[in-house]
């Protein structure tokens, strides 16, 4: 009996986990649009508290498939990727370790402050400092909670270059800053050392699915409190906001380096970014400036102060000064590629 319980569950969950791939596919396939259909101009036609109500409902009518299926798959991706794996490779130095950082980071669906024990884990484990970094810039910016939704909510002509540029972002600005004679100073001080042998307990199909659904479960509900505080702040912004300060300001090529500068230090919580940044192309900011604003956030405020307990403040100064300046590249060589900047 217990025995064939176990196993209606773990089908139980697998068809949930296959039915939320479904519904997106099916999205898809009928061209269902995920984003909002709310324009300024319409929220502007509302009383003042009704709009938050009526951008709440677009956003949750039109984006709670891609929501779904983002935390979901975040869950299934932490719990199927070994974070101790993650950090033996990650510790293995040369051309693997950077490799292995861009591609596995985006596989962690989490904010750029939550990436500090990993980061730690694999300073302290020797695997040198550019790599560790690597890793750092590449998880926030490029995740796959934030592809989906940007991909949505955006374009996925956005989210494809977001991918591309944070990847190279990441690895150049890695290897540059691990040739600094400050970052061989503190690299001298931990040695790569051979890891212990780790024993993996083999759990049920089922237990492992469930500890994921949990994990999306403790996402959203850190996740999603912020996102709609975020939401209803960003509706009477872009209700409110004049477009002309935004065609002004956030155009061109004054606007791309003012969209880098303001979208890392105005730090907001996962995914308000892609509001905030709707709500902004929304107003008439350009792509350019779209990309350097999305690409703020590995080099926000609580990344840094959080880092700095970790390495030395000219090692993370290094690298949010090398983000920024890769930012306001990417916006301008990317407004200049598609004529919107």
């Amino acid at each position: 009996m217990e025995d064939f319980v176990k196993k209606a569950r773990t089908v139980a969950l697998l068809g949930f986990v296959f039915g939320v791939l479904a519904l997106l596919i099916y999205s898809r396939i009928r061209a269902y649009s995920l984003a909002p259909t709310l324009q300024p101009i319409d929220l502007r036609g509302l009383p003042w508290w009704q709009i938050p109500i009526a951008y709440l409902w677009d956003y949750i009518s039109h984006a709670w498939i891609c929501l779904l299926f983002a935390f979901t798959f975040a869950g299934l991706f932490s719990e199927f990727i070994p974070k101790h794996v993650v950090t033996k490779y990650l510790s293995s130095g040369g051309i693997v370790a950077y490799g292995f950082a861009a591609l596995i980071a985006p596989l962690f669906t989490v904010c750029s402050c939550t990436m500090i024990p990993l980061f730690a884990g694999v300073v302290y484990a020797g695997g040198g400092i550019g790599p560790a970094i690597t890793f750092l810039l590449m998880a926030p910016s490029a995740n796959i909670l934030s592809i989906v939704v940007t991909g949505e909510i955006l374009s996925w002509e956005l989210a494809v270059v977001r991918i591309v540029a944070s990847l190279i972002s990441a690895v150049v600005i890695g290897v540059i800053v691990s040739k600094l004679p400050w970052s061989k100073k503190f690299e001298e001080q931990y040695t790569p050392t051979k890891a212990p042998a780790v024993d993996i307990e083999k759990r049920p199909l089922d237990e492992r699915l469930i500890s994921a659904l949990k994990v999306s479960k403790d996402l959203a509900k850190r996740v999603l409190p912020a996102f709609v505080a975020g939401l209803i702040a960003v509706s009477y912004f872009e209700a409110y906001f004049p477009e002309t300060a935004v065609a002004t300001y956030l155009t061109g090529g004054l606007g791309v380096v003012i969209a880098a500068v303001i979208g890392g230090p105005l730090y907001t919580p996962t995914l308000v970014e892609i509001v905030l940044g709707k709500a902004l192309v929304d107003l008439g900011m350009s792509k350019g400036a779209t990309l350097s604003w999305l690409m703020g956030q590995p080099y926000d405020v609580p990344n840094t102060i959080s880092a700095a307990r970790i390495v030395p403040w000219k090692i993370v100064l290094s690298y949010a000064i090398l983000a920024l300046i890769f930012s306001i590249t990417s916006g301008m060589i990317y407004g200049l590629l598609v004529n919107s900047l």
